[in-house]
């Protein structure tokens, strides 16, 4: 039975976080996007995070964050959301899950600790912005 079960491997859909300024904070924060750089639109798309490690030696998490988007467009990208300094230095994880057609997909993309920086940022597809790149 078990060798019945395909699982499709998620291809051309990734996430980048992106430095940009908010004028809420009058800083520039980091803002994570799901990139879509596949020829076909996902629907259904459900993106959980949490972000979770440790500080001063004191394990940290925080509550998890559901995002449901309807339809993600072939070649585009969709804002998810900010990232707070302080959780930068945990591991930021999100399980995205979407539809193409009748099939099931889904991926679990972290962001290590500290591995989002300015130092570590290459030109993100179809943002055409610098960020970090996470596949």
């Amino acid at each position: 039975m078990k060798k019945d079960i395909e699982i499709p491997k998620v291809e051309n859909v990734f996430l980048a976080a992106i430095q940009e300024w908010n004028d809420d904070f009058m800083d520039k924060v980091w803002y994570v996007y799901l990139i879509n750089d596949s020829d076909f639109d996902l629907d259904s798309v459900m993106v959980v995070s949490k972000a979770f490690g440790t500080i001063d030696g004191e394990m940290r998490k925080t509550s998890l964050l559901r995002h449901a988007f309807m339809k993600v467009p072939a070649v585009s990208a969709v804002k998810i959301e900010m990232l707070e300094n302080s959780v930068l230095a945990l591991n930021n994880e999100f399980m995205v899950t979407y539809f193409i057609g009748n099939t099931l997909y889904d991926k679990k993309f972290t962001f290590r600790k500290n591995t989002i920086n300015e130092h570590a940022t290459e030109e993100v597809p179809h943002i055409w912005k610098n960020g970090v790149v996470v596949k």
